[in-house]
């Protein structure tokens, strides 16, 4: 049964990053196509490899940032059903938002959708599963850092491209470069320009937007096959000796936050580690508060770690039972530490930079993607890219400004948008490439002193206003509804 689930749960998001291709990558070859530097088939294709070759050189960092905005005590629990149930209705809300906005041929933020869908979980497993007020399941530190960086990312499109295209015309003469596209190739400077801003916007795009996808898979595999996924196999022999003793290292930073009555037999006997669980699984929730079990907890989780590593040399040496339940403490003590480290807690410690680097160490062993995870998400992103590009091309080439897209505002644009995303991908940060590249347009026709068209400006800023509050409501439904038959079928076998 756990493989009829692990396939059902993999093609979902392949599903998704397929549907993703539709959408965003979409918006990478739109220039080149529409301006007859490329044909369709050559773009698509030529697009499809650079996303592949930037989800295959991504750090990693942008998909453990968009898992971090799920319930904690799922992550932690990932293994439980509960947890089947919640990436079925996330990735089934945000396929359906994504092909219907797709076929109207409207560009949306794959990445909003995704978040609005992980908001609407969140709210329904506060509400029904943990019965806590619905507010306590969304993690609102992290989700205000995303939100952030999905509004400022478009209007430094607008801005940037404005600038740049004024910047532009004033220091480039050539009259070609402004001219509308005809139905014969460019000029030769015209067609390398469009060319290059392409493959840096669809590079970006994979390293960016796939990433989303191989988060997603890595909890459903440390859910479905712990024993193989929860911990980083390849982790070398010198990685886990420096790991254990960093964990011991840290053990009297810790202690020395308890009272003295209490440190000596905290360091000489281990407390009970399922209360440890709990309470740093409650810190981590939006409302946790720190107190002193919180340092009592961060110790015990870290004798646990060091006590259990040191007994081997190597991961696979660990019994299968074991390596979820240090995984789970690795987890709890790396985001307990990323959290304290926010809210200043660490600023009076003597030796901050050892818990750092301890979570740094600790990261590195739980939030790794295997090179065939990046292959599959690969592959589907840019096989999404080569089938339904044509929709959102059209919409981005003609029904934005109110005059056709000339060959300096696709080359600037796409520059801009390239560059907005790989920012953002260094910081770990998840952007819409739709919403920089559709605003970064906008912003060029202003500029240009051409306009926008009204009514395909009310529509992008429709859909992308509903595609958050819609996804919220389909994220929560979806995962309500099948909630509610699984506890039906569990009580029909009963």
């Amino acid at each position: 049964m756990e493989y009829l689930f692990l396939g059902l749960a993999i093609s979902l998001v392949i599903g998704f990053e397929f549907v993703n291709g539709f959408h965003d990558t979409a918006n990478a070859v739109a220039t080149v196509i529409y301006t007859n530097t490329l044909k369709p088939t050559y773009a698509v294709i030529w697009s499809g490899i650079c996303n592949f070759l930037g989800v295959l050189t991504s750090s990693g960092a942008v998909a453990f940032s968009i898992v971090s905005l799920l319930p904690v005590e799922l992550i932690v629990n990932v293994a439980s059903w509960q947890s089947f149930v919640m990436v079925t209705a996330l990735l089934s809300s945000a396929i359906v938002w994504n092909l219907g906005t797709w076929y109207l041929g409207i560009p949306v933020s794959s990445t909003h959708t995704l978040i609005g869908a992980i908001i609407g979980i969140g709210i329904a497993n506060s509400a029904f599963a943990t019965g806590s007020n619905w507010w306590d399941g969304i993690n609102w530190l992290k989700l205000q850092e995303v939100l952030i960086s999905l509004v400022v990312s478009p209007l430094i499109g607008f801005c940037a491209v404005f600038i740049l295209f004024l910047i532009a015309k004033s220091l480039i003469k050539q009259e070609e470069f402004y001219t509308a596209p005809k139905d014969n190739i460019p000029p030769f400077r015209v067609r390398v320009a469009l060319i290059l801003t392409c493959t840096g916007v669809s590079f970006a795009h994979g390293s960016n937007d796939g990433q989303k996808g191989m988060g997603l898979m890595m909890l459903i595999l440390v859910g479905i096959l712990p024993s193989i996924f929860s911990l980083n196999m390849h982790t070398s022999h010198q990685a886990i000796a420096q790991l254990v003793a960093t964990s011991q290292a840290v053990v009297p930073v810790f202690a020395s936050q308890l009272r003295q009555s209490s440190t000596h037999n905290l360091i000489l006997e281990n407390v009970q580690f399922e209360n440890g669980q709990a309470e740093l699984t409650n810190f981590l929730k939006p409302q946790g508060q720190m107190d002193e079990n919180t340092w009592r907890s961060l110790l015990s989780k870290s004798q646990l770690i060091a006590k259990n590593l040191s007994m081997h040399n190597n991961f696979i040496d660990i019994k299968d039972s074991d390596r979820y339940q240090i995984r789970t403490a690795m987890y709890l003590v790396a985001n307990t530490i990323t959290k304290l480290e926010k809210q200043q807690k660490l600023a009076n410690l003597d030796r901050q930079s050892v818990l750092i680097d301890y979570r740094n160490q600790l990261d590195k062993t739980t939030k790794f993607i295997p090179y065939w995870v990046k292959i599959t998400i690969a592959l589907a992103l840019s096989s999404g890219t080569m089938i339904g590009w044509k929709r959102v091309v059209v919409t981005v080439g003609e029904k934005i400004g109110q005059e056709p897209l000339n060959y300096a505002q696709g080359a600037i644009t796409e520059l801009v948008t390239m560059t907005t995303i790989g920012t953002a991908d260094y910081f770990g940060l998840p952007v819409s490439t739709t919403h920089i590249l559709s605003s970064g347009i906008a912003g060029s026709m202003v500029a240009n002193r051409a306009g926008v068209q009204s009514n395909t400006l009310k529509n992008l800023l429709l859909a992308w206003f509903l595609t958050l509050p819609v996804c919220i409501l389909l994220g929560f439904g979806t995962y309500t509804i099948i909630l509610f038959a699984v506890h039906q079928h569990f009580l029909g076998l009963s």
